[in-house]
């Protein structure tokens, strides 16, 4: 079988520079802006791109795909991107899994903070 892997993860958007700084931040690597409407964050220990593509639509559901981001301190990241220009979404959950919080970047896209 031939060697396969996950390159890259796209997430439609209004304003690539605007979530790639803001995803630049989450993982503190450098944003890289291609085009006006393509830019991306490199997660170099996982080889995987978090890329950003400027499409004309709005988003106006509920992602079928999100990110997990796993962190040692829930409270502590969840303030410091609500800080750099994410929303919290409800107040932290605790399954069987353990905690996450359900988070929106500046656009709205869901992803989890997972301890």
């Amino acid at each position: 079988m031939a060697v396969i892997r996950l390159q890259e993860v796209v997430i439609d958007c209004a304003e690539p520079r605007r979530l790639v700084a803001f995803w630049a931040e989450v993982f503190g690597v450098p944003g890289v802006v291609r085009t006006d409407d393509w830019a991306y964050v490199e997660l170099a220990a996982t080889r995987v791109r978090i890329a950003f593509q400027q499409v004309p639509e709005v988003k106006t559901v509920k992602n079928r795909v999100h990110l997990d981001v796993e962190v040692d301190d829930i409270d502590a990241e969840r303030d410091r991107l609500v800080g750099l220009g994410g929303a919290a979404v409800g107040s932290l959950v605790v399954d069987d899994q353990g905690p996450f919080q359900v988070m929106t970047d500046p656009e709205g896209n869901e992803f989890c903070l997972v301890a």
